[in-house]
């Protein structure tokens, strides 16, 4: 038995967009859907059970800065992450791969693992496949990803080759260490850079190991559009169709549509709750920077279309307001707003392959949008 298991629902008729549930042993999670970010066990500016009312079914945490702080020794005395945090629905934990790359002098990579210095003080750490298993398994996340490396955008052929042959390597490793298979599920990650080739020998490496979901990682990490979208004409289908399928780190509205129209189940991104930090408001008509002058004597909602709670109960000009004298209550309106508005886009995606009109939904969501 595995913890996680996915069930096909529909495909809309006109594209590979498509339908399912996955089950996992703390609710069942209706696809495709996007996980708000809760990098260090709280979503940044909001309380669990705000997250939870606005319809998220599941959050992603971060191993890398949970092993940081308080330590994953701590969190399993606490009985485990979804009680240590007070939520009680799915959890996915990243493996830490991606942040302890992107510190760059701060790391050196072996085939063991890789050594690297905290941001917190400056303290040595190691981190392998192994040590990613045994923090993510005191963590307790219902779904849980293999140690990787992530290829950066411009690597070329043969540096990219490298970094998913250890990638495959690191996943077998990451098998053999995880035990609790009916309690966590282990998914495998693809990389390969921008070339066909290497991921088509990727997707077959990992999908040969029977796992029970998989993600597209290495992308939405400095290439174009264009180049995410070509590597993901072909890459979607290189995953089992009965399986879930996660692109990693993408979370813009068209990203997000791109994704679905090619057959892709899962997402996540910090976005939402990064630029709300910055006064940006994602609405039905575009983004909007509630900094700006012309939103001082403004008394509408942020969005006249979004039934969230901070549209129906605050104007544009009090939280710019709120903004301007540096008051915390701007940063929790805000992000309030912007994750309802891409889990509630991500409702109406579903409704719109339930309906078969997920191509024409895309392009009136794009046209008042501004794409």
């Amino acid at each position: 038995m595995t913890a996680v298991t996915y069930k096909y629902k529909k495909t809309d008729k006109n594209s590979k967009a498509r339908l399912g549930e996955v089950s996992t042993p703390h609710g069942v999670i209706q696809t495709p859907v996007f996980m708000p970010v809760g990098t260090a066990a709280a979503v940044k500016a909001m309380r669990p059970e705000q997250v939870e009312e606005m319809g998220a079914e599941i959050i992603l945490s971060n191993t890398y800065h949970l092993y940081l702080r308080p330590g994953h020794e701590i969190v399993k005395e606490a009985g485990g992450l979804h009680k240590f945090m007070n939520w009680n629905k799915p959890i996915l934990t990243d493996s830490g791969g991606f942040q302890v790359f992107s510190l760059g002098a701060m790391r050196k990579i072996s085939e063991e693992g890789v050594d690297f210095r905290s941001f917190i003080n400056g303290s040595k750490h190691f981190l392998s496949p192994e040590k990613s298993m045994e923090i993510q398994n005191a963590l307790g996340s219902d779904i849980i990803m293999a140690f990787d490396e992530c290829t950066p955008a411009k690597a070329d052929w043969d540096y990219a080759k490298q970094s998913m042959e250890r990638t495959t390597r690191w996943l077998k490793r990451c098998k053999d260490y995880h035990k609790n298979t009916e309690k966590q599920s282990l998914f495998g990650i693809m990389q390969g850079g921008l070339f066909e080739d290497l991921r088509r020998e990727s997707a077959k490496q990992i999908v040969d190991l029977d796992l029970p979901g998989y993600a597209i990682g290495g992308l939405s990490v400095g290439e174009t559009k264009d180049e995410m979208c070509q590597v993901l004409d072909y890459a979607v289908d290189l995953l089992p169709f009965d399986k879930p399928r996660y692109l990693m780190g993408v979370g813009t509205p068209d990203y997000l549509f791109e994704g679905v129209e090619r057959g892709l189940d899962m997402f996540d991104c910090v976005l939402p709750t990064r630029i709300a930090r910055h006064g940006t408001a994602m609405t039905s008509v575009g983004n909007i920077n509630i900094k700006n002058a012309k939103y001082e004597r403004d008394f509408t909602p942020l969005d006249h279309e979004c039934d969230c709670y901070t549209c129906r109960n605050y104007s544009r000009a009090y939280i710019r307001h709120m903004f301007k004298a540096g008051e915390i209550m701007s940063h929790m309106l805000l992000t309030n707003h912007n994750l309802h508005f891409l889990i509630k886009t991500m409702e109406k995606i579903r409704q719109s392959i339930q309906e078969d009109r997920f191509l024409e939904y895309k392009e009136e969501f794009y046209n008042k949008f501004g794409y």
